[in-house]
Parts: C-alpha cells; structure tokens; sequence
C-alpha cells in the first residue's frame, strides 16, 4: 500500500515498523461543541484507513484522544455556568452519539487529557532535564530553536516562522517561537500540582503522552487535519523526538478541508453544519459516501445537492444486493448457457475485489474504489435482470459470487451495514408518504391490472401499468409474480 506522507511531501510504500501490526494515533476533538461536517470527514477518512488494514490482515491498534481541558473548554464553560468536566462529558457523549450514528469504529484507547496528567507531567520533565524545556513565572515553554529540523513537516524554516511570531503582552517566554507545555493556573480555572506549581498542559503536549504511553516512542501512523500540521503536529514531532531521540512518527497523514462555497468550514468562520443537523435528515451512510467521494487529501465542497446524489447512490448500492439475494436464491433448475452480456457482467464482479483493493492501495483513493464498486453494482443489477428474462441455475453462483464482493467492500467503507429488505422498507415508506400514495392503492391496482391480463384486455393493463409510471411506480413482472419498486 503507498500512502502520501506530509514529512517527505511524497507518496511511500506503507510499511509497519513490525510486519502485520501497525501503530496509528489520531487527533480527537477538543470537547466543548458538536462535531461539524469538517470532523465527520476525519472520522469517516481513518475510520476507513482503520477498516482497510484490518481487512488485509493487519493487527491494527488504534488510539484517538479527547483534549477535555483546553481555553475553549473553559471559555465556554464559564459561559455557561457549569464546570469543564461536566461540559467535556456531555460534549464526548454528543461525539460519541454522533460517530454511532456514522458508524464509525470506536478507537481501542480513547484517552482523556486530564486522566494522564502524571504522563503528561513526566515528558515535560524529562524535557527540561534535556535543555529542551524551561520554566518561567509558573509556565513551562518548550525551546524550539534547541530541536534541529523544527518546520520540517510544515515545511517551513525558522526564518519565515519568526518573521510571523510575537510574544503576547505578560507571556514570559524567551523566544517568540517557544510554545507552552505547561500553563500556570489562573483564578478560578481547574489545575493540577507539578513541579512548576499548580497549572494544566498545553494542548500539544497531551498527544505525545497519550500517544507513547499506549503505542511506544514511535508510531506508524500520525493523522489528522490539514490544519493540525502547524502548529499542532510540528510541535508534537520536536516535543516527543527531543524527549526520547527517535522517530516519532514514519507516516504523516492528513485529510483535506470540507468547505462550503469554496471557504473552509471551521466554528470560528460561523459556516459550518454539525453532524446532528446532517443525519436529522439524511440516511448517515450516506453522508459517508458523500464524504468519501472524493480523494481524501482533496479539498471537498459541501451541498445539500451533492449529498442528496449521495442518498440516491446509496440506494442504488441496496437496492443491487436485494435483487442479488432474491435472485441468488432462485429455484429455477434449468441451466440455459449464459448471453455474452452477462458473461461480460460476471467478469466484472469476479474482477471487483482486485480492482477495489488496487484503487485503496493507491493511497487510499476511495473515489477510486467507489467508482469499482459502482461498475460491480451495475453488473449485478445486469445480472440480476437477464436472470429475470431468461432464468437458468447458471446465473446462481456468479450472481452469489457478485453479491459478497460488493458486501466485502461495502465493509471496508462502512456503509450497506443495514440489511437491504429492511432498507427498502423504510425507502419505500418514506417515498410513498412523500407521494402521498397508500401501498394498499398500488397492490390493488396490480389485482387490477393482473385481472385484466388474464381476461387478455392488455389495453387495460397498459393504461394500470402506465398510471402507476406516472406516480412513480415501476412495475416487474417476473415467473414469481409482479413486483413494484419506487
């Protein structure tokens, strides 16, 4: 598998510092809001990553944090007349409510800041003891010129960096780069005892503690959005490689912004759309195409045009695997030699699973991957209708054969998780409740219309079959009787 590395700026064979077992750790959210769309794309991009490694038989252990103290978390607190702790639990429980929903796989550590404030407390240490760290007036800031080869994976020098610093008024830091590992307590804030008096880690500091304390002092995969490179990642790299003298992370990986209009989406702009406010209205598998949809480095521009394709889409998906299973189970014994079209149609699911595995493999394009698994939906739904014209036992296996592959990389991207009659079922109920048409009114007509064919008055079966078109119905007929779909 070759994955992009925003270390070296360039796309890399993916190889687990111990074969079949990888290491990854992912930044989580800072709990004090809903997550937006922006954190769904996150999720839902190593969410896959995860999946995809483990379907190839790798032994993945997977770490995301929550930064449950944070200025944010105490600003919106204070606003809200409650603690921190009791604002990061209910916002952690949005989250995970939120995720569930996605279906997002849960980490198998979810770390909490504050529940490692002695890790966290012990790095700062061992970074002061190395010349790395100095106190000043209760806080401690990280030296960033004592770290040769800071600005490499943002890919800025020193220079241009300090042309763009400044000390804030009253911060007692000696050079405008340095950030803060440990921040002195103020009035009426939450704090813990250290060394340096009473005071609460700096935001970077927390995922280096978290992140070696559970998977070593090198980790296989570091990912995240764009916007944690800098500073959030930069510092994290000289902070952790300081303390221990190896590589932090071999594999950088970071996902592209959503933007609405071509503008970034983020709670500070005021543009953005939560998750809740998506899945009120929409199916949440198919917010994961949408978000899958295009390369997950690309930047992706949110509409709610785009994700009502996505919607259609995912229908699209089920309503293929129902026609597989019904026809998969066919009892017709006769085996007619298939056409030629659909021996082309089973060679196109025979070829998904290869041509699916080789589009993630290459860097993990799930555009890619989506655009195989739709060429193996339309074969299967080919399939499944020559099956109908002309039915032959021949068609049972590659149709069954056909059905698993799609399944197989469904799985990887986490959607077709729903069994697909009972997905139809609610397709069905919401679409004729939008129609405004009573399912008793269409059974009734194909009584009707069946009535009318036996007394051979095709005219008037037509004109019930055409009726039925015009609200929106298709009917199918088949050796098993007449089927209608929406």
């Amino acid at each position: 598998m070759k994955l992009y590395n925003s270390l070296s700026g360039k796309k890399e064979e993916f190889r687990p510092m111990e074969p079949g077992k990888v290491r990854m750790y992912v930044c989580g959210v800072t709990a004090y809001d809903r997550c937006h769309i922006g954190h769904a794309r996150s999720a839902v991009v190593f969410d896959v990553l995860v999946r995809y490694l483990r379907s190839q038989g790798n032994e993945v252990t997977f770490i995301r944090n929550f930064t449950d103290i944070d200025d944010k978390i105490i600003k919106r607190a204070g606003e809200e007349g409650i603690g921190c702790q009791e604002l990061a639990k209910r916002e952690i429980g949005n989250f995970y409510e939120d995720m569930d929903r996605l279906g997002i796989l849960r980490a198998d550590v979810e770390p909490r800041a504050t529940e490692h404030i002695t890790e966290i407390i012990e790095l700062i240490s061992i970074l002061v003891a190395k010349g790395h760290a100095y106190p000043s007036g209760g806080d401690v800031y990280f030296s960033v010129r004592s770290f040769h080869g800071y600005g490499a994976l943002s890919h800025r020098n020193l220079d241009e960096l300090e042309a763009g610093a400044r000390i804030t008024p009253g911060v007692s830091k000696r050079d405008p780069m340095d950030f803060a590992l440990w921040k002195g307590s103020k009035p009426g804030e939450p704090s813990w005892e250290s060394p340096w008096g009473p005071g609460r880690p700096g935001w970077h500091i927390e995922c280096s503690a978290m992140s070696m304390k559970y998977l070593g002092p090198t980790l296989d995969i570091h990912g995240g959005g764009l916007d944690l490179i800098f500073p959030h990642h930069e510092n994290e790299r000289a902070q952790s490689e300081a303390a221990t003298g190896r590589e932090f992370v071999r594999y950088w990986v970071h996902n592209g912004f959503v933007t609405i209009r071509s503008e970034k989406m983020s709670k500070s702009l005021g543009n953005f759309v939560t998750i809740k406010e998506i899945l009120d209205h929409h199916h949440p598998e198919a917010l994961r195409l949408f978000l899958l949809s295009k390369h997950y480095r690309s930047p992706l521009d949110y509409s709610e045009e785009l994700l009502s394709e996505s919607e259609t889409a995912l229908e699209r998906i089920y309503w293929a695997l129902l026609q597989g299973h019904g026809t998969a189970s066919s009892t017709v014994k006769k085996k007619r030699p298939l056409p030629a079209e659909a021996e082309e149609a089973v060679t196109l699911l025979r070829q998904l699973p290869g041509s699916f595995r080789e589009a993630m493999e290459e860097d993990l394009n799930t555009a890619m991957a989506l655009g195989r698994l739709f060429e193996g939906v339309k074969a299967l739904n080919r399939l499944c209708d020559l099956a109908r014209q002309r039915p032959s036992a021949l068609y049972r296996e590659p149709i069954h054969q056909g059905v698993h592959a799609i399944t197989e990389a469904c799985g990887v991207l986490g959607i077709a998780r729903e069994e697909p009659e009972a997905f139809e079922v609610r397709r069905r109920e919401k679409a004729l409740s939008r129609l405004g048409i009573d399912p008793g009114e269409i059974e009734r007509a194909i009584e009707a219309r069946n009535q009318a064919r036996s007394r051979r008055d095709f005219h008037e079966a037509d004109r019930i079959r055409d009726d039925l078109q015009q609200k929106g119905i298709t009917l199918q007929d088949s050796p098993k009787g007449t089927t209608w779909t929406i």
